[in-house]
């Protein structure tokens, strides 16, 4: 989902900082694709997990880019685990990844964003979020902390900056979800269909670029399986 979103943005002129911590060879290759294709493109590494590294992100994409017009606030964490055995350790690393991160990113970037004039920041959060399953509980309220950060950032930073949140449905599978878990998925979603990354790209594209009147939204692109 990240490199769908990283393309598309290089794509509509934006200059792209791509983030990785285990996936720094990825990102890497990202920034060659981007740059091979005339775009403008580089990859940080930070744990965000980790406070300080967050901060310390800030401080250097501050120092780099006194204008930031765009932060897509898209890592996270999704990890499986009945309610009783989920562990102090495990819901403290999702929590700081899940809504930590962006919360303490956002702060820590605002002098470049406010420099914009017209800034954007666009937090992913889930669209079953609305309609929760069982075992991922850490997970749910990491991502209702993100939903209600996003409400409440766009009431403060309004109006040089708007806060909205793209929440994806089902775009791709866990690679332990077997045909027969995924074809129930599909039967329950109206559309009958799974999204693409594709698709959550096209969403940050147009509350960064075409929806200039709207903040504090939740933009759920799930096939309607929210309201279903």
């Amino acid at each position: 989902m990240g490199r769908a979103i990283a393309l598309s943005l290089a794509e509509a002129g934006y200059r792209v900082v791509c983030h990785a911590n285990r996936s720094v060879r990825e990102a890497e290759d990202l920034v060659e694709t981007l740059v091979a294709a005339g775009g403008d493109a580089q990859a940080v590494v930070a744990d965000l997990s980790q406070g300080e590294a967050v901060q310390e992100l800030a401080r250097r994409l501050c120092a780099e880019h006194p204008v930031i017009d765009l932060l897509v606030n898209n890592a996270g964490l999704y990890e499986r685990g009945a309610f009783e055995e989920i562990s102090a350790a495990s819901y403290g690393t999702m929590q700081a990844v899940n809504v930590e991160a962006p919360f303490f990113l956002t702060q820590g970037l605002l002098p470049s964003l406010r420099a914009s004039g017209e800034a954007c920041v666009i937090n992913i959060t889930d669209s079953a979020v609305a309609r929760p399953y069982g075992e991922y509980a850490h997970y749910f309220v990491s991502k209702a902390g993100l939903e209600a950060l996003t409400r409440v950032l766009a009431m403060e930073l309004a109006p040089g900056i708007r806060v909205n949140g793209v929440a994806p449905g089902t775009v791709a599978f866990p690679p332990d979800f077997n045909e027969n878990t995924r074809e129930s998925i599909r039967r329950a979603i109206p559309m009958q269909t799974t999204g693409s990354e594709q698709d959550i790209a096209e969403a940050v594209l147009y509350l960064a670029q075409r929806g200039t009147f709207t903040t504090g939204q939740i933009l759920r692109v799930d096939g309607g399986r929210s309201v279903a």
